[in-house]
């Protein structure tokens, strides 16, 4: 080997900066560990630990030094599964962007084409802006699109002449930039949150970007920053007692048309007028402790006061939700903007009355009523009515577009506020804002909710004000960030989002870690025992491969995730393949006579074809996922891309420099031991002649899935392939599922909800396709609420470990992602086959292996869902399972392929079909069948390892892993060369060579 020394150093080189990576989080572990002893169990304490030290020196090398938070920034990246945390993936509106870029047109036509937009891209993979431009032909072919977008702001990029092509190009170009600025917002946002470690990535062509932040315990928190559009707007507001004038109005309205509609009259009177006397008693009453008089045991006194309630509420069917605002007294009507409180619960129904056409014809038309952000009372239950003015245009006095920096502050009085800065014209503004308005109220109002509303002593001239209401120093810090990284151009809404609690990132931890450690140790014991002391040089590959991979991740900033411990683990098996494969050719060369260094040179000499056609056809396989993937399935694909990049130098270059040495100091090297020295000679098994047989069992257990698929009415799709939202719920004792079951469809009305056990009887995964298409943002949280309705009826303590929702239009995309990742592979393996055999044959022979096994492992999954213990959904995780197997499949059949053309071409019979050629490809398949069955077994063995000590998140992965595994051996022997035989059949018959 005459390049040993520049691997040599080229493996103490990588040695070192994979030891200087990871040194990072070895610091960090420690640090972490002296917090944790120092906290004796207190978090907060722990937190406070960490952040006293966050930017102190903890790791000093001589020549540089570096503090806590660098070390934090440079460690083992752990996944989401890992460490619990939230992966969001957010979709910019283009459907209120196209609303905004038409000036809010109240065209009819233009009002349908979006609402069919909405509808066709649930089920459509064109952009948002081609299928709108298609809703608008249907509705109307004649529509001249620039008369619905032309303006002055745009003016120079089109005109009231531009064709319909070139509005939609103009719409396009703009959407492109709404994500992209959209990007940078959400960025900036993030950069503040304080997250370590937080990953933000466009998905492009979707519209979408995909966030996820490690370590976040706080979902609501999460989706308000994330949500928030950031539309400030100062507003000027009515007094209080001119307010209440107008409530009255509205009260005494609204009084004639609920009469008017229990009578089953219509209303046409829209004047009203102020009855001071009711005015007066609606106040009194309201004053009081309780807005209903009081209800005593007395039979008596309790009949005449619900008589007074009826008569009330009858009497003031707004006012008996709503409050209208005194002084501490009770007494007089209070100042400023505030004009009622109400429950939070009641303001929904307020705001219905409110906006009734009668009730809205007898209010001035330049007043508002807008909530205050902050409620009160012991649970915040209650909330403010604020009155507000608007302008001629219906709009706020002053935009917010103008703030240049926020920041959290405190007053004088010691309250948390927000402190916001404006550019010169804003300051301007501001001025003759608050001059005008002297002693009274301006309403400083963010996405349609009054944050405060300040009374106006004077003038401010220098354009500095601050906002404050009761903040906490948390909810002043995100508001800041929000003004400060500025308004999204479009809503920004979640379609889907997983979160993992901490509890469950710890197990998975321990259960990756373990198992990875039992594969290891599985893998060394039967290498040693199998293939003796080569077997030692091949568990030191394996160590060092291990370790290679590990500081590679680290050095890339790449996160490990738990399939991605899945993923080192299976490269644990792929290095073992190359080393079989070597060891086993080496054997071969031993018993026709050669000498242990010649038969060691040959080994690799003769392994090395199969082996990178194997790790190619893998590392295509690795690529795709990475391409078509995300979260989790990058994960994976991203340390079996590392991985079999890693194995190809560790198992073939540093295990060679190992042998040298060997050799060169005299060692003793054995490949057998005494059980293992005869084990797979004089194999003569007919596949070719059976394979007819193999054929009929292939199609049996095929039909047999087939029935099954429709006696379950199809395969049991995960959320992210049908939408839907998924709890893991943990439980203080063991549940039956279908009294839990029963106890969630009564809250979750007409949807379609599942529960199933995962792993013990104490823990359920349920979904529900409950609110999935409800866009609003605060959904998320009536869910959880519904939620937790339906859980707290069961009367058993519980925690949500994890949950996990999935829009239908992401729903829609993963399905065609998953489709095209797995035709693109057979593509591409059909390709590769072709090329390197130059037979269409050998490529026909291995993409029928292929959608054999992937039949195969379908078919598994609809027998056996509803009987094994854990879930058999078919999701995105299920689809990297699917092409991992691919992967298996053909990194078999080549290394079959490698040996047929060999033995073929060494009796110069390559293109000769017949019984000669059967004989000659049995007896390649029979040769490697040592090498077949060894590599599947000690990959099998990891796999089962995974199965049993992986934890339940990648339990149904991995069972598909294991029957792939098994298929893929089968099928590479049974089914891939068979084939090839029968299409080569039609060839002319050549003279046999003796």
């Amino acid at each position: 080997m005459k390049s040993k020394g520049a691997v040599k150093l080229f493996a103490i080189a990588l040695s070192l900066v994979c030891i200087f990576q990871l040194s990072f989080t070895w610091v960090t572990n420690k640090v972490e560990n002296e917090a944790k002893e120092f906290a004796n169990g207190d978090p907060i304490k722990e937190r406070e630990y960490l952040d006293s030290i966050a930017r102190m020196t903890v790791y000093n090398l001589g020549i540089t030094e570096f503090t806590y938070l660098q070390c934090k920034e440079r460690e083992l990246n752990l996944g989401l599964d890992l460490q619990g945390g939230m992966n969001v993936t957010m979709e910019v509106s283009i459907g209120d962007l196209i609303r905004s870029l038409s000036n809010n047109n109240p065209d009819p036509t233009f009002a349908k084409a979006i609402e069919m937009t909405n509808e066709k891209i649930k089920k459509s993979r064109k952009d948002y802006v081609t299928l709108f431009g298609e809703s608008m032909t249907e509705l109307d072919p004649n529509a001249k699109l620039a008369s619905l977008f032309a303006n002055q702001s745009n003016k120079d990029k089109i005109k009231i002449s531009s064709s319909n092509d070139e509005v939609i190009s103009y719409i396009k170009g703009e959407a492109e930039l709404a994500v992209d600025r959209s990007f940078q917002i959400l960025r900036s946002r993030i950069d503040k949150f304080g997250v370590t470690q937080p990953n933000i990535q466009k998905l492009e062509g979707s519209g979408r970007i995909l966030i996820e932040l490690p370590g976040v315990d706080n979902p609501t928190r999460v989706r308000k920053l994330l949500q928030g559009t950031a539309k400030l707007e100062f507003w000027e507001t009515f007094d209080n007692p001119e307010a209440f004038k107008y409530l009255t109005s509205a009260n005494d309205m609204l009084k004639k048309v609920l009469a008017n509609e229990k009578s089953g009259t219509a209303t046409t009177d829209t004047t009203a007028t102020t009855d001071t006397t009711t005015t007066t008693s609606a106040l009194a009453g309201l004053g009081a402790k309780t807005t209903t008089p009081e209800v005593t045991a007395d039979s008596t006194k309790a009949d005449t006061a619900q008589k007074t309630v009826e008569e009330f509420t009858k009497e003031n069917p707004l006012f008996v939700l709503l409050r209208p605002y005194a002084d501490e007294q009770n007494m007089l009507i209070a100042k400023g903007s505030m004009c009622g409180t109400a429950l939070v619960k009641d303001t929904a129904k307020i705001n219905s009355y409110l906006s009734r056409p009668e009730v809205k014809a007898v209010l001035p038309g330049n007043v508002r009523f807008l909530w205050a952000y902050k409620g009160f009372g012991t649970n915040n239950e209650g909330v403010i009515l604020h009155a507000l003015r608007t302008s001629k245009e219906g709009k706020a006095a002053m935009e917010g577009d103008k703030i240049v920096d926020a920041r959290r502050d405190v007053s004088q009085n010691g309250q948390t506020e927000v402190s916001m800065t404006m550019n010169a014209e804003g300051g301007h503004q501001w001025a003759k804002l608050t001059k005008a308005n002297v002693g009274k109220s301006i309403a400083i109002v963010l996405d349609d909710v009054v944050y405060s509303a300040p009374n106006v002593q004077n003038e401010i001239p220098n354009g500095r004000s601050s906002i404050s209401g009761g903040f906490t120093s948390e909810e002043a810090g995100d508001l800041a960030n929000i003004l400060k990284a500025g308004k999204l151009p479009a809503p920004a809404k979640i379609t889907s989002e997983s979160v993992v609690g901490p509890t469950l990132g710890q197990e998975a931890i321990n259960a990756g870690l373990l198992s990875m450690v039992i594969a290891i140790l599985t893998v060394f014991l039967f290498m040693a025992f199998y293939y003796n002391r080569s077997g030692l040089v091949a568990d030191v590959v394996l160590f060092i491969n291990v370790f290679f991979v590990m500081g590679v991740l680290t050095s890339i900033g790449a996160v490990l995730t738990l399939p991605g411990i899945a993923g080192i683990v299976l490269t644990i098996g792929l290095a073992v393949d190359a080393n079989i494969l070597i060891f086993e050719r080496v054997r071969e060369e031993l018993a026709h006579g050669k000498t242990i260094s010649q038969a060691i040179a040959e080994g690799f000499k003769h392994a090395m074809p199969s082996i990178i056609d194997s790790n190619v056809t893998l590392l295509l396989l690795g690529t795709i996922l990475y391409v078509f993937g995300t979260g989790p399935i990058q994960g994976f694909a991203t340390t079996l891309i590392i991985g079999i990049l890693s194995s190809l130098f560790a198992a073939v270059l540093i295990s060679r420099v190992i042998f040298e040495w060997m050799l060169a100091t005299k060692k003793e090297i054995t490949f057998d031991t005494k059980l293992t020295r005869n084990a797979f000679k004089n194999l003569h098994f007919d596949f070719v002649g059976r394979r007819k047989i193999y054929y009929m069992i292939s199609t049996a257990v095929i039909i047999i899935g087939t029935i099954f698929y429709f006696k379950n009415g199809g395969f049991n799709l995960g959320v992210d392939f049908k939408g839907g939202r998924t709890y893991v719920v943990r439980f203080d004792n063991e549940m039956n599922t279908e009294n839990v079951k029963i106890s969630l469809e009564k809250v979750f009305e007409n949807s379609q909800t599942v529960v199933q056990t995962l792993g013990n009887a104490n823990q359920l995964k349920i979904t529900t396709s409950y609110h999935i298409e409800n866009t609003d943002e605060n959904a998320d949280k009536e869910v959880e609420t519904t939620l937790a309705k339906g859980l707290e009826s069961i009367g058993s303590k519980y925690e949500i470990v994890q949950q996990q929702k999935v829009g239908p239009t992401v729903a829609t995309d993963i399905v065609y992602g998953a489709y095209g990742a797995i035709l693109f592979s057979c593509l591409l393996m059909f390709v590769y086959i072709i090329i390197r055999f130059k037979k269409w044959q050998y490529g026909m022979g291995a993409v029928v292996a292929l959608f054999h096994d992937v039949l195969i492992v379908l078919s598994f999954y609809t027998i056996f869902d509803n009987v094994l213990p854990f879930s058999l959904e078919i999701g995105q995780d299920f689809i990297a399972a699917i092409l991992t197997v691919m992967g298996y499949t053909m990194t078999e059949t080549v290394i079959v392929f490698d040996r047929i053309r060999e033995r073929l071409g060494e009796r110069g019979q390559v293109d000769t079909p017949g019984e000669e050629r059967n004989k000659l490809i049995n007896f390649a398949l029979n040769s490697t069948l040592s090498r077949t069955i060894l590599t599947s077994l000690s990959v099998f063995f990891v796999l089962v390892v995974i199965f049993i000590f992986g934890g339940e998140s990648i339990r149904g992965f991995i069972f598909a892993l294991l029957v792939g595994r098994v298929i893929g051996t089968y099928s590479s022997l049974c089914i891939s060369t068979p084939i090839v035989v029968d299409f080569d059949k039609k060839e002319a018959p050549a003279k046999v060579i003796a």
